[in-house]
């Protein structure tokens, strides 16, 4: 089996660096069972038992029968009926029936572009996110560092330049005076750049100084000297000399993250940039009954993984909750860092128009190799320009082809131009969005891009005018996997505190059931999953979550504030409970 590459990601997009295993204390002790290899046979998890769920208000998104107010299913946990508490429980007799007191249900929400191990590995390191100075992050990392041994790498992500009062990118310098000796390598909150301190970049197998650049990356530097910032491709420098996590960390990591996600109501993820080595961990997870969340993955680029698919053909475990069908590319960098390929300069940065983080003609091949394995393709494309080169690519690569039901998505289509936006529908894409990336870019997105180029930004209802499927996300660990607050943002298009007034940008506002069918139905469209999740339905999985108050009703400022009670997965709870009695 490969050795593992962690899952690549982006601004917007989380790009995972090495993580070592030393970093934390693992909370597990017990020996980990050995990876099973991928052409090994595996058994499906335990069946649900079945159940019947009363005095509910249910939001089916079943377009025949929109609303009911009780659900059943089998042992298998497939609904089996939806309806009126008696006509329900007239179908389910003897099974255990579950009284949800009024609450409000929805399907299981679906986030249709994260990082699960990323998550995980968030967790485990030093929290940068929210730090307003350079100051609080090095109490922070003084906290966190307590926990290591003396030699241990000092691993974190979640710092953003735009938040501080000087909006520069820092240094190596502000590190050295706290650890001199302590090589320091933090991610920055896009995942597409990375702060080494001196003794982190005195380990790089290379001479840093002078004017050449890695391909698709960037080292910051002055005078000739490297300032200590990397970007996109030049960040594998550090990555390479960070040791490896051992199978104990990652266990832990992948615990961690689905335990998270299950308690604010996630059911499914698409996992953008799935290594050989995660597919494993999830196989094995699925065969042990412990993958709690149905994962659709996609493999990491032009790799290990893409090979296996084309060996073997698209996984899919019998289990029902783990496949891979696809694979994700990256175009370009993140706007947050400068490296979204733009097709005219940055406003605040005259000359620079972004970074091609992979080799164009290598970003083709890929595509094509992806398309002739008979797999969905996934590509990550930030700037105007990363937009237009991904759509001329799959134009040309899918040829007559484009007419058909291959749902070809772009992963964040975050800066496109107007014209660009009809050509989403003419060559049926999905334009896969995080609408918390709007409210997080907001403060400085003008600042980047200009007032004229706002009007292709997180352009969400302009899309949705064009006739392009929307699915939507969250790109976790980059933003909260809360899907309640991608939620908010995208009916809203506020800060939590309700700024700016009317919200930004405000014409492209979602409704709430445009929010909550990107989050669900079309999010399962996206993921080929449409048969299975996404609604509530006889013959679907049993996956949903058990609110209390109405997403479709509650004021907006609330949406944030409602409680996921309960997270059901075929039928059986992973997260929170009801009280079962017997009919």
């Amino acid at each position: 089996m490969a050795t593992d590459s962690l899952s690549d990601g982006g601004d917007h997009e989380y790009r995972g660096s090495a993580y070592n295993p030393r970093t934390l204390p693992p909370t597990r002790t017990a020996a980990v069972l050995a990876m099973l290899a991928l052409g090994m046979s595996s058994a499906p998890p335990a069946h649900a038992d079945a159940g019947v769920l009363v005095n509910a208000r249910i939001h089916t998104l079943d377009d025949s029968h929109p609303a009911a107010e009780a659900l059943a299913w089998d042992a298998q946990g497939r609904i089996i009926a939806v309806g009126r508490r008696a006509d329900v429980l007239a179908r389910s007799r003897g099974a255990p029936v579950f009284d949800a007191a009024g609450a409000t249900v929805v399907p299981g929400l679906i986030d249709a572009h994260a990082h699960l191990m990323g998550l995980g590995y968030a967790l485990m390191h030093a929290d940068l996110v929210g730090t307003r100075n350079k100051a609080e992050i090095i109490e922070r990392l003084r906290i966190f560092a307590a926990q290591l041994p003396p030699d241990a790498w000092l691993l974190g992500r979640g710092w953003d330049q735009n938040d501080w009062p000087e909006k520069e990118f820092p240094t190596a310098t502000d590190l050295d005076a706290a650890f001199p000796a302590r090589p320091v390598w933090l991610e920055r909150i896009d995942g597409h750049a990375g702060w080494a301190n001196s003794a982190a970049m005195r380990l790089v197998q290379r001479d840093l100084g002078g004017d050449w650049q890695p391909e698709g990356g960037r080292i910051v530097r002055r005078n000739g000297r490297p300032t200590g910032v990397f970007v996109d491709g030049a960040t594998s420098l550090v990555d390479k000399v960070v040791p490896p996590p051992d199978e104990a960390f990652r266990t832990e990591a992948l615990q961690r993250a689905l335990a998270a996600t299950a308690a604010v109501g996630l059911t499914g993820v698409h996992d953008m940039g799935t290594s050989l080595a995660d597919l494993a961990l999830y196989r094995r997870f699925a065969d042990e009954g412990r993958l709690t969340m149905r994962v659709v993955a996609y493999a990491d680029g032009d790799a290990a993984a893409l090979d296996q698919l084309c060996r073997t053909g698209p996984y899919r475990h019998p289990g029902g909750r783990l496949r891979m069908a696809g694979a994700k590319f990256y175009a370009d960098g993140a706007l947050g860092s400068r490296g979204a390929a733009l097709l005219d300069s940055y406003a605040d940065d005259h000359g620079n128009r972004g970074i091609l983080v992979t080799d164009p003609e290598a970003l083709l091949n890929g595509m094509r190799k992806a398309h002739r394995c008979g797999l969905q393709v996934a590509t990550h494309a930030i700037g105007d320009r990363g937009n237009r080169l991904v759509l001329d690519d799959y134009a040309l690569v899918l040829g007559d082809a484009a007419r058909g039901d291959h749902r070809w998505r772009v992963e964040h289509a975050q800066v496109v131009a107007l014209p660009d936006i009809p050509r989403f529908a003419q060559l049926r894409v999905v334009a896969s969005m995080q609408p918390t990336h709007a409210t997080s870019d907001m403060p400085w997105a003008e600042t980047r891009l200009g007032s004229t180029r706002l009007a292709g930004a997180y352009a969400w209802r302009r899309f949705l005018q064009a006739r392009v499927r929307l699915a939507l996300g969250s790109d976790f660990p980059v933003e909260s996997a809360d899907p309640r607050l991608g939620f908010y943002a995208a009916v809203t298009r506020q800060d939590l505190a309700g700024y700016p007034p009317g919200g930004w940008l405000p014409d492209q506002k979602l409704t709430p059931i445009e929010a909550l069918r990107g989050f669900t139905t079309d999010a399962a469209w996206a993921g080929f999953m449409e048969r299975e999740v996404g609604r509530l339905a006889p013959g679907m999985r049993a996956d949903f979550v058990v609110l209390d108050g109405d997403p479709l009703a509650v004021p907006p400022a609330r949406l944030p504030k409602l409680k996921v009670l309960s997270t059901w997965l075929d039928g059986k709870p992973v997260h929170g409970e009801l009280t079962a009695t017997t009919q």
